[in-house]
């Protein structure tokens, strides 16, 4: 049996052919999936909040 996974989300996004290619030479040179690679993107924007916060106080 398989267990569902807990808080997780769908989204669906558009890309440019350009930025599709790009993003899949990038998972293919790091040997990384597309969703591990945007996922650790909008990691980094939750750390650019925090850190533009911060200085905003």
């Amino acid at each position: 049996m398989i267990m569902p996974k807990k808080n997780v989300a769908n989204l669906t996004i558009q890309f440019s052919l350009e930025e599709k290619i790009i993003l899949e030479e990038y998972c293919e040179k790091t040997q990384r999936t597309k969703s591990d690679v945007i996922r650790e993107m909008v990691r980094s924007l939750k750390k650019y909040l925090d850190s533009s916060s911060s200085c905003n106080g």
